[in-house]
């Protein structure tokens, strides 16, 4: 899996806008985790589910990476808009 998914770019904001807040990651974490929940509530997952679920599970990684470097700039009194997502061979396995 190179390359940064659509849907995480997507949730990066735009430098001019003004809102720095982190609900558009954090919103972008729900809808993932709901995803996920869905296809594991399915029963066993099945083989089809598997490349899905793998994918859900870098972009969580990638969320949870974007959401913590945007949090330690906020605190440090730096732009928290300015961080970028990182790759996912970067952030795989994240934990919180």
């Amino acid at each position: 899996m190179q390359g940064l998914s659509l849907a995480v770019e997507g949730i990066v904001m735009d430098k001019n806008m003004k809102d720095t807040t982190d609900q558009p990651v954090l919103r972008h974490i729900q809808r993932l985790v709901s995803e996920e929940h869905k296809l594991y509530n399915q029963g066993a997952v099945a083989e089809e589910d598997r490349s899905p679920l793998a994918k859900i599970h870098v972009e969580l990684d990638q969320c949870w990476d974007l959401l913590r470097q945007r949090r330690a700039r906020r605190e440090f009194g730096h732009d928290p808009k300015r961080p970028q997502v990182r790759p996912p061979d970067a952030v795989q396995d994240y934990e919180v």
